[in-house]
């Protein structure tokens, strides 16, 4: 007698049919009068063909007596989906199934689902795309199995290991608490949508901690962590924009850190020569300009996708390609705090190297700073500590590393910003100029007694001026070949491309060795 497959078949039909009601129509309906998506139409959304593992999961939904009221579906929704023909691991939260809680009690650790996804993306060796919307634990869960988990139960360590094997990218679309801010955060770019917020601990948290009254906008507003913090990378205007910059920084990225990103079109000639690069500059050295023109006009056109625009701006960081090459972008931005660097731009140059470092990216730097950031403030900021972090991380890059001096490159700050070691290469504008510090600041602590015993202080201080920036001249300094090579602004796109393409093939040579180190989250 055959098997009764009607039966069989009528049956899987309906678990799965149980699957896809998520938290039940009037809590879809509530997602929806919001203005939000469900974690299968974000997926939908992202995604070309989505093969869902684990949808037959479900758990139990019990009354404030301990008590069965029905199953209801996993509150996680994973599987292996297709992103512009690339294959990839994508997961969320469904926060219409316990506020997307983690079911403890599932297998594949206490993560359930999310530790099954991120396995995935580990042994495929594929990226890993995350909708990020939950609270980090439930109470409740102790009514599920019976007992409390002690909370080391859950390892990090896979979380973390990825971001030494494939890009991470997550997107937070609406509450991140706990856990869920602390999976966003381990990430090589993370995205929000307006209104969304994630913090350590909620409301009730802080009230029960620190007696304060305080609204979830107040406390962790994604605005907040994409202009101040830095938490986030990126703010969307929507989920829909979310979803677009994900795809956008997955196009810079290769598969793995066994292979080299991908290489987009040459359709943009690299001996484009733009005018407007001779205009830029302004003659006045104290002038800011925009420092993201000179990036747009020099980068393949429309390539440039720039990430943490919000937070540390007085460095911009910017994935790009030049000659259809992906590449890491960093420019000083003399448009805020006249480019110094100070701690908040330390920490997102170091990211942002790590990130180039970890999927051979080589970084291009367009450089105009005048020093670490002083005063009280940045010294309490710990400017010095964070500073030398970027110069160190600038060190470890093991990429090809190009730094176009555009003007000022003064103190340790501009150690940060290119090296003779290895691949780096230094190439300045006419208008550049550099030193331990800038002439006018290191007059008045050069010859403090001379200025002050002098007849008439003024006219010793500017004589003595004149005659430094004279002395500090890029000619002189490319003449003792202190610097590579001086250029036109104009031939800038042509002489990095020229560089980047065979310095490009040398990472090849390097794939498959084992990483000495580990991105810092």
């Amino acid at each position: 007698m055959a098997f009764n497959w009607d039966e069989q078949i009528e049956e899987l039909e309906r678990r799965r049919a149980f699957s896809r009601e998520l938290g039940g129509e009037e809590r879809v309906a509530r997602k929806h009068e919001k203005g939000q998506l469900t974690v299968r139409e974000r997926i939908a959304l992202l995604t070309s063909h989505f093969q869902e593992i684990g949808g037959l999961a479900c758990m139990p939904e019990l009354s404030a007596e301990g008590e069965l009221v029905r199953n209801r579906p996993s509150s996680y929704v994973c599987g292996l989906g297709e992103v512009d023909g690339r294959a990839v691991a994508v997961g969320g939260e469904d926060f219409t199934v316990g506020a997307g809680a983690p079911q403890m009690y599932l297998d594949r650790m206490k993560g359930g689902q999310g530790g099954f996804i991120d396995d995935l993306a580990h042994e495929y060796r594929i990226p890993l795309m995350l909708f990020n919307e939950g609270v980090g634990g439930d109470v409740g869960g102790i009514d599920s199995h019976g007992h409390a988990y002690l909370v080391s139960s859950f390892s990090w360590g896979r979380p973390i290991e990825l971001l030494s094997e494939v890009p991470v990218m997550v997107a937070v679309l609406g509450a991140a608490a706990g856990g869920a801010a602390g999976r966003a955060v381990l990430s090589h770019f993370s995205v929000a949508s307006k209104g969304s917020v994630l913090f350590a601990g909620g409301p009730p948290l802080v009230k029960r901690a620190l007696g304060k009254e305080i609204t979830k906008e107040e406390l962790g507003g994604v605005e907040m962590h994409t202009s101040v913090s830095g938490a986030i990378d990126n703010l969307a205007e929507d989920e829909e924009d979310a979803v677009r910059q994900m795809r956008r920084f997955l196009s810079y990225m290769p598969q793995n850190v066994h292979e080299m990103p991908p290489e987009g079109p040459r359709e943009d000639p690299i001996d484009r020569r733009d005018e407007e690069l001779l205009r830029i500059i302004p003659e006045n050295r104290r002038r800011p300009y925009d420092a993201r023109r000179i990036v747009e006009l020099i980068a393949d056109r429309e390539s440039v996708f720039e990430v943490g625009p919000g937070w540390g701006r007085s460095v911009i960081t910017s994935l790009a390609r030049i000659d259809g090459l992906p590449c890491g972008i960093i420019a000083s931005n003399p448009m805020h705090l006249a480019g110094t660097l100070d701690g908040d731009a330390a920490d997102k140059q170091v990211r942002f190297m790590d990130v180039c470092r970890t999927f051979h990216l080589p970084i291009v730097y367009f450089v105009d700073v005048p020093g670490f950031m002083v005063g009280p403030e940045a010294e309490r900021g710990n400017v010095v500590r964070r500073g030398m972090r970027a110069i160190q991380a600038m060190h470890e890059s093991g990429v090809p590393f190009i730094s176009i001096h555009v003007r000022k490159t003064f103190g340790m700050a501009g150690q940060s910003t290119g090296t003779v070691d290895r691949l780096g290469l230094r190439i300045a504008w006419p208008s550049g100029e550099w030193g331990d510090m800038p002439v006018e600041g290191g007059v008045e602590a050069a010859f403090r007694r001379e200025i002050a015993a002098a007849d008439d202080p003024d006219a010793y201080r500017a004589e003595a001026e004149r005659r430094l920036l004279e002395a500090s001249s890029p000619w002189r300094t490319a003449e003792a070949f202190g610097v590579e090579d001086i250029i036109d602004p104009r031939e800038t796109r042509e002489v990095v491309a020229r560089f980047l393409r065979p310095a490009v093939a040398s990472l090849r040579t390097q794939l498959g060795a084992p990483a000495p180190w580990r991105m810092r989250p």
